[in-house]
């Protein structure tokens, strides 16, 4: 069972929104039986009267390819009085364009009594791409195609080119083909409009795979079954959909922090920059004597190592301090005894066993 509008409008009576007026009307009987009642579904084949006549059986589908030239408008009907596409062809049975063309367009514009098929060919769903031969003015930038592709904020909605390509470029004209999955009324003229340039011709040369071909502006000819079923089928998948949520911004990593150095277990002493034409030394350290005493008297005196470390290019010094010696306390002066030169006397000597003395007989 169909509704009743639907079954006159594929009876070639008037559309589905003029049908619903003649049966709001009473104007309408099926098998009989006076509806108005919207919405009332029959039977495909049932008898159906307008104005007291019969609604003869549709007509079988038919699918027309047409090469639309410029100046014909792409309607059934036109309230201006202005020639359409349905008066070029001039069929015995009710056809409709699949989607229109501009007036100032041209090129591939299907036209059917199919609903059903139609709606399958125009629906983004099943993904059928439109493909464009366009002529335009003006500087055609890398950045003008990039924003095609990136996309043009139109009425209906982000417009994106799924592909372009630049067939030619020459003095301020270019020729560019275009690749939309959307048929928005002069969609490809306001999303040039948008990148400053100037449509000077636009040609349909593709929906989905079937082509233009060599037919002339204003030839037509019928589709073959393989060619209605390709369209029918859908030729490629929907676009997916483009996420419009923004980039959250990244958190900065936290800088590596170095463990502490462990202190040396061995302490060294300061480093004094050697004398010129020498080499360093560490510092020569003497105790005073205090008040109980003489001190012992500690002297450090040692060279510098050099120990290469890593490879030939890193190399660092490190200290060796030497072990300290200690000294025999220093005897007191005796009165009347000349000082030697910095005015402390040396201590007494002490004999090791084993070793001859200064100044004995050896």
């Amino acid at each position: 069972m169909i509704r009743l509008q639907k079954v006159m409008a594929d009876r070639g009576v008037a559309s589905r929104r003029a049908a619903e007026e003649m049966i709001s009307e009473g104007r309408v009987r099926v098998d009989g039986e006076l509806i108005t009642v919207l919405g009332t579904r029959v039977a495909e084949d049932a008898h159906i009267e307008l104005d007291g006549r019969l609604i003869p059986a549709p007509a079988a589908h038919r699918y027309v390819l047409l090469n639309k030239p410029v100046g014909i408008v792409s309607t059934a009907q036109d309230e201006h009085g202005r020639r359409t596409v349905v008066d070029h062809i001039g069929a015995r049975e009710r056809l409709y364009p699949v989607g229109r063309l501009d007036t100032d367009s041209e090129g591939l514009l299907l036209m059917t009594n199919d609903g059903a098929w139609a709606q399958r060919v125009l629906h983004p769903r099943y993904g059928h791409e439109r493909e464009y031969d366009v002529a335009v003015e003006g500087d055609l930038t890398d950045e003008a195609l990039a924003r095609l592709q990136r996309g043009i904020p139109l009425e209906e909605g982000i417009a994106r080119a799924v592909r372009i390509a630049v067939s030619s470029r020459s003095r301020g004209r270019s020729r560019v083909s275009v690749v939309l999955r959307t048929g928005w009324k002069r969609q490809v003229r306001r999303m040039f409009s948008a990148v400053g340039l100037k449509v000077t011709r636009l040609v349909r040369v593709r929906m989905g795979q079937l082509q233009l071909g060599k037919l002339r502006p204003g030839e037509f000819r019928d589709l073959t079954k393989r060619e209605i079923e390709a369209l029918t089928t859908g030729s490629a998948p929907p676009a997916m959909p483009v996420s419009e949520e923004k980039a959250r911004p990244l958190a900065p990593r936290p800088l590596a922090r170095r463990p502490p150095r462990r202190p040396s277990a061995r302490p060294t002493a300061p480093r004094v920059a050697p004398p010129r034409g020498g080499r360093e030394l560490a510092p020569r350290v003497r105790t005073t004597a205090n008040a109980r005493g003489v001190a012992p008297r500690v002297a450090r005196r040692g060279a510098v190592s050099r120990v290469r470390v890593g490879g030939p290019r890193q190399q660092h010094d490190v200290r060796r301090a030497p072990a300290a010696r200690v000294l025999a306390p220093r005897a007191p002066a005796r009165e009347g005894s000349r000082p030697r030169r910095g005015g402390v006397s040396r201590g007494k000597r002490v004999s090791v066993p084993g070793r001859p003395q200064r100044g004995a007989q050896r």
